[in-house]
């Protein structure tokens, strides 16, 4: 990625940049399927509200969802700290 009109150190600021953005991105896919998945797996019925059943299935696949994403962070820290 080479630009004239960029010095090296802007180009891999840039470069630094559209890679957190592109992140990002994923991230947010990620929670999108997320959201579809739980969705499918755990409303049976579309209605004005959901049942007690519901509930409780959207709430431990977020709990699973959080505890899964603490874990990956924590491990991701660790493995940072021992480099």
């Amino acid at each position: 990625m080479s630009n004239p009109n960029f010095d090296e150190a802007a180009q891999r600021e840039l470069a630094k940049f559209l890679e957190a953005e592109q992140a990002k991105a994923r991230l947010q896919q990620s929670i999108h399927t997320f959201c579809d998945l739980a969705f499918d797996k755990c409303v049976t019925k579309i209605g004005n509200k959901l049942d007690r059943s519901e509930e409780a299935c959207l709430a431990n696949t977020v709990d699973r969802f959080l505890d899964t994403s603490l874990f990956i962070v924590r491990r991701l820290e660790e493995t940072k700290g021992s480099m």
